[in-house]
């Protein structure tokens, strides 16, 4: 049986997380980069204090997570 690239990774994926006692411990570096993001975004400056600076990440997050899912095709 030969898996497509697609079924490949879903294998790979799925293995991987089956023996990841701590999930969040695993993810939390591409957390915080993902979130960094944001936070370079809304203030590349670096010019709002901290609370401020994460109130508007928060608000960037929200409006590019609405984009892909209003971006996102319908399933039949």
């Amino acid at each position: 049986m030969t898996l497509s690239r697609s079924e490949a990774a879903k294998v790979a994926a799925h293995t991987r997380w089956a023996f990841e006692a701590d999930r969040r411990r695993a993810t939390s570096a591409g957390t915080s980069a993902f979130l960094a993001k944001f936070e370079a975004q809304v203030d590349p400056d670096g010019l709002l204090s901290p609370e401020e600076r994460a109130k508007r990440a928060r608000n960037a997050l929200s409006a590019h997570m609405t984009r892909i899912r209003a971006n996102r095709k319908p399933k039949p």
